[in-house]
């Protein structure tokens, strides 16, 4: 019966696997339905999923019951008479499944046919890893082997004939002790930071910053699956840039002008200081409706990123957020100019509905 039930359980996993599947690209765009419940699990409504399952045909069941009723009590099936009425039936709901992230990124990496991430070489950077690989004769007391001791107890008793076949018992001495012994060694490990720039300029607005709120959560998803470490920065400008926290990142707006490089200055200085390049895998993710000051700063940024940022960094993406009062310029300049560097990322994002096919375009090189 466990076994029936572990194979049902399986096979509704699989069909909830496949409903996300087929709604992945409706999920992407419709962040409310994707609710963190704890570590590592996320929480999804689904439609209601129709598993097969028996169900009379009331119009071939019979009207006959128990006692004798009486005269006018109606028999068999009809409408009830007087209208509509308050009725006693559930509504139709959403099952809501849970999911860990693992399960997630596994369903992204197959339906978005994203390849696995590949941390550029940090084969100098190690961390100290302990391994119990033997026994001792000393050591703590929280490390001792029971087994071990009671074993050269015993051994110890029957060489010196104090062993009581008739009253076993196994007393260990100070000599008999074993104890657990470790071995430290060096394992290599990758550790990425993301960055996250946003303007939030007046021509920035809620609708904007929801699809970048959106976007976030599933490349954050994807590039922390690949490594063991991963910190993540937020940095929000006008015409002066700043370090914020993610829920400030996500609600602040300002009224003032559009300085692109302010956020790119203060990046390469959060790099620098604290995420050297030669020891940290670096994604920076640029989010802006392409306005940009016209008094030389895009020529600024795009110096920033030829020298500084495009040498060492793992991927650079630029996601330009259409808006009404944007003039979409920037990424042109950035195409005529730094298009055919293979780690700057370049997205048009009109409307939740292309928040799909940004993120298959930005993590699709597997960088």
């Amino acid at each position: 019966m466990a076994l029936q039930i572990e194979r049902d359980y399986q096979r509704f996993r699989e069909i909830v696997k496949g409903k996300i599947r087929q709604n992945l690209r409706k999920y992407m765009s419709h962040g409310e339905i994707l609710v963190p419940r704890g570590r590592g699990v996320v929480s999804i409504p689904l439609p209601r999923i129709e598993i097969p399952h028996f169900r009379f045909d009331t119009r071939k069941m019979g009207g006959v019951g128990q006692g004798e009723g009486d005269i006018g009590t109606p028999i068999g099936v009809g409408e009830v008479e007087g209208g509509a009425a308050a009725g006693d039936q559930p509504g139709e709901h959403l099952l809501e499944v849970e999911l860990t992230f693992e399960e997630l990124v596994q369903i992204l990496a197959e339906e978005l046919e994203l390849p696995r991430i590949v941390p550029k070489g940090k084969e100098d950077i190690y961390v100290e890893k302990e391994r119990y690989t033997g026994i001792a004769r000393s050591g703590p007391e929280s490390l001792r082997h029971f087994k071990r001791t009671y074993k050269e107890a015993l051994k110890r008793q029957l060489i010196a004939g104090l062993y009581d076949f008739e009253n076993p018992v196994v007393v260990p001495i100070r000599e008999d002790r074993r104890y657990r012994s470790w071995k430290v060694r060096l394992v290599p490990i990758a550790k990425a930071v993301i960055l996250y720039m946003m303007d939030v300029s007046g021509s920035m607005g809620p609708e904007q910053k929801e699809i970048v709120r959106l976007e976030s959560f599933w490349i954050d998803l994807w590039i922390r699956h690949h490594y063991k470490r991963t910190e993540t920065c937020y940095i929000v400008h006008d015409a002066a840039a700043k370090e914020v926290d993610r829920e400030t990142f996500f609600r602040l707006r300002e009224g003032g002008g559009t300085r692109i490089s302010s956020a790119y200055k203060l990046g390469w200085e959060i790099i620098q200081e604290r995420f050297p390049p030669d020891e940290w895998n670096i994604y920076v993710f640029q989010f802006s409706d392409g306005d940009n000051w016209d008094g030389g700063d895009t020529e600024t940024c795009i110096r920033l990123l030829r020298e500084h940022y495009l040498p060492h960094v793992n991927l650079f993406c630029y996601g330009q957020v259409k808006s009404a009062y944007g003039s979409g310029d920037f990424i042109y300049h950035l195409e005529r100019h730094l298009g055919r560097a293979e780690n700057l990322i370049l997205s048009r994002i009109n409307s939740k509905e292309e928040i799909y096919d940004s993120i298959k375009t930005f993590l699709g090189k597997g960088k």
